[in-house]
């Protein structure tokens, strides 16, 4: 595997109101500006969204993919918004070979465009929109092992220079985003997000520890109030499975009202 990858998992935020100036995007739009100066700019970027479910691992093959404005109720100008990356077929094929190679189903996708889990964080990250792109789908079981599988395939990627973005959120329960923020719905959330970072950085757990506890993640503290739904959740295990190890940083954020993480490592 090349030694000049990075992998990042940030949480995202809701829809585009990143980009509208939304208060409660400030902290997080501030974290990813932060992120930037730390990255080295890479050659292309795997990408993995929240966004994107398919019966198998399915990879965008297209060489200019168009934007999916995958959110409902926003401001007409945030179905303009303009974000003109160019794909990268050449790292899809080399995605799906590392995906065939390890024994998993997979597929290409030439149609299919980038969603807000893609546009919105690398808008902020890389506004210029001049690193191409090719997204993975998660797979619609939800299944953690898969998806921790999914990563492990991906060590065999060989491609210089390459980000790969888990685009999610660690926390991901709709109502309670909107909810009024008592001190009970805070330790609720933090509670999971502690069990989060120990997951992802502590040096007292061995790789086969941290693998059961990702694969095991329901049985966290609040998990399934935090995780209604996980599809937030595993693109982090796509990024931990590829990485295999403890974090290298980790950063938090107040996404709308809610304490959120995001995780680097380089390998």
């Amino acid at each position: 595997m090349s030694k000049q990858q990075q992998i990042l998992f940030v949480s995202h935020g809701g829809g585009p109101m990143p980009l509208m100036g939304d208060p409660g995007h400030q902290e997080m739009v501030k974290r990813l500006h932060e992120i930037r100066k730390q990255l080295k700019k890479p050659d292309a970027i795997l990408l993995i969204s929240a966004h994107w479910e398919e019966q198998v691992a399915t990879v965008t093959t297209g060489s200019t993919p168009e934007l999916i404005y995958d959110y409902y109720g926003f401001p007409p100008e945030t179905y303009s918004i303009k974000y003109p990356a160019p794909g990268h077929p050449q790292l899809a094929e080399k995605v799906m070979q590392s995906l065939q190679a390890a024994g998993l189903p997979v597929r290409g996708d030439a149609r299919r465009g980038f969603d807000h889990g893609m546009f919105v964080p690398l808008k902020i990250l890389f506004p210029e929109a001049d690193i191409p792109v090719v997204q993975l789908s998660l797979v619609h079981s939800l299944n953690p092992d898969v998806h921790l599988a999914i990563g492990e395939a991906l060590q065999g990627l060989e491609f210089e220079n390459l980000l790969v973005l888990g685009s999610g959120f660690s926390f991901h329960n709709m109502r309670a985003f909107f909810a009024p923020n008592t001190r009970e719905l805070q330790a609720r959330n933090e509670a999971f997000e502690s069990w989060l970072l120990e997951t992802c950085s502590s040096d007292r757990l061995s790789e086969t520890e941290r693998k059961e506890r990702f694969s095991g993640w329901e049985k966290a503290p609040e998990a399934r109030f935090c995780h209604p739904r996980e599809e937030h959740l595993l693109p982090l295990h796509v990024c931990y499975g590829m990485a295999g190890k403890a974090v290298d940083k980790h950063w938090s954020a107040v996404v709308l009202n809610k304490k959120s993480g995001m995780f680097y490592w380089q390998v």
